[in-house]
């Protein structure tokens, strides 16, 4: 994952919780943003280049970077959203 999501956890040990509490839910969906623009801004690269190995190499990188981003987005973004007591 992106640096950038630690962003808000070093704000805070630096003395700067207002950061955190404020918009430190932006750095994590710009870490969110970065994971999912790398691989497919270096696989639409390689295609262009005609480069079959790093083709395959952005490809798997592909695949390890959507089971995180699946898991903050269900977890952060969606099942929060759901009323108490209502199982959705």
């Amino acid at each position: 994952m992106p640096l950038v999501m630690f962003a808000p956890a070093i704000a805070h040990a630096m003395g700067l919780p207002d950061v955190r509490r404020e918009i430190g839910w932006v750095f994590g969906l710009t870490g969110l943003f970065i994971a999912a623009l790398a691989p497919a801004a270096g696989f639409v690269v390689a295609r262009v280049n005609d480069r079959r190995q790093a083709r395959g190499r952005f490809l798997v990188m592909a695949a390890v970077s959507t089971p995180p981003i699946l898991f903050f987005l269900f977890f952060g973004v969606l099942f929060p959203e759901c009323p108490d007591g209502y199982h959705c």
